[in-house]
């Protein structure tokens, strides 16, 4: 591989890594935030709603604007936001800065920095489309060790400093982030491969798009995953507690699903070389959603927690790489970050139910049940949905020479 190709992906990964590890662990804050703040925990889950639907729904313009602009000057804006972020969180003395730190501005930086970003840069790399989904499951594993690293500091600096020097630390990682981001940016210099022969406008890419059954279908199976990870990542700190267990336990759950992550992202990104990725999603889906019910049915201890976030870490982020092959297969490379952004649209759709109405469901019936059975249920039919996508491509790229 090129010298600038291994750089370019060596800084999407990490890039992705320190924004998604620092994402995933802000549940660990809330029970000593909403304890100190005397905040109840649909306030401090609303924030991380409001960071969910903000990234959703700002995605696709942040991908118009890397298809158009670059991804440098995107990534490296989003890493300063990032870090103005967790500045405001630090100073937070009421429901209404939390929502704009850890809930408004940290929602942009995600869509800046985060998985639709950095697998557009990665996947113009691949000199070989065939092994596009291999070097997107790379990238995503990669990006998968953040929570290794992040939730044990959090959880550590939060059990000894408190709440506002973890942070400070975030802060830290956030600094990293921005060579990170500089060498992603190089893939703003590759050629813009363009399937099809000729340029499209936005327009014309997004009624190509919508047009398509499969990228709908796929699109709003997509609400599943998000729903179900944001809700393990932002209730689960809090229902191990509640269970009588040690809370550094959550931190080990974050830390487990990160590290297991990775094997999971590299695995789907090899099966999506070999195998339908409609397929493989849909698999994933059913099988979170059984893994899930299986968890919440048996009785809770630390090694069934930590047996949980090994299978659900190998489920995890398996999701980008077959995601995002699926759009490039279908539509081409010009507009990916859009196309990517608007089907994690619904993705964060998702994050927003999962986090926010997890918290008014355990505020009002003091536990979790009727949330994973939501859960379990809609996973188990966005799963069903998925298997039965159709794949055709679109006819732009039938005419495409073949790959």
């Amino acid at each position: 591989m090129r010298l600038q190709s291994m750089s370019i992906l060596i800084g999407a990964s990490v890039m992705l890594s320190l924004s998604m590890g620092m994402r995933q662990s802000l549940g660990l804050f809330m029970p000593p935030v909403t304890r100190e703040l005397a905040l109840s925990a649909s306030d401090f889950t609303f924030a991380i709603a409001v960071q969910n639907i903000v990234w959703g729904v700002t995605q696709p313009f942040i991908g118009a604007m890397a298809d158009r602009y670059g991804v440098r000057k995107v990534a490296i804006a989003g890493v300063m936001i990032y870090a103005a972020a967790l500045a405001i969180t630090i100073a937070a003395t009421n429901v209404a800065m939390l929502i704009l730190g850890i809930g408004v501005l940290i929602g942009l930086a995600l869509s800046c920095t985060a998985s639709s970003i950095a697998m557009s840069a990665a996947a113009r790399t691949a000199d070989n489309p065939r092994k596009r989904s291999l070097i997107l499951g790379l990238v995503s594993a990669a990006g998968s060790l953040g929570s290794f690293a992040a939730a044990p500091l959090a959880q550590g600096l939060i059990g000894t400093e408190g709440w506002r020097i973890a942070l400070v630390a975030f802060i830290g990682l956030a600094a990293a982030m921005l060579p990170a981001a500089w060498y992603a940016g190089r893939a703003d210099a590759l050629p813009d491969p363009n399937a099809g022969g000729q340029r499209q406008s936005l327009g014309d890419a997004l009624g190509e798009a919508f047009g398509h059954g499969g990228y709908i279908t796929m699109s709003l199976a997509f609400f599943v995953c998000g729903l179900q990870l944001v809700f393990i990542t932002t209730h689960m700190p809090t229902y191990i507690v509640a269970c009588g267990l040690d809370p550094m336990l959550g931190a080990e759950m974050l830390a487990v699903i990160g590290i297991f992550n990775v094997f999971g992202s590299y695995l789907f990104g090899w099966l999506g070389s070999r195998y339908p990725n409609q397929i493989l999603l849909g698999l994933i889906y059913i099988l979170r959603s059984a893994i899930i019910g299986a968890y919440f049915l048996l009785p809770v201890s630390a090694f069934s927690t930590l047996l949980f976030a090994a299978a659900m870490g190998l489920l995890w982020l398996g999701v980008v790489p077959l995601v995002n092959g699926l759009v490039a297969r279908l539509f081409g490379l010009q507009f990916m970050a859009t196309l990517t952004g608007i089907a994690f649209f619904s993705h964060q759709l998702g994050s927003f139910l999962g986090a926010w109405g997890g918290g008014l469901i355990y505020d009002n019936l003091g536990s979790y049940t009727l949330a994973w059975q939501l859960a379990v249920g809609i996973g188990l039919i966005a799963g069903f949905a998925q298997l039965l996508m159709t794949t055709r491509p679109s006819a732009r790229m039938a005419l495409a020479p073949a790959e």
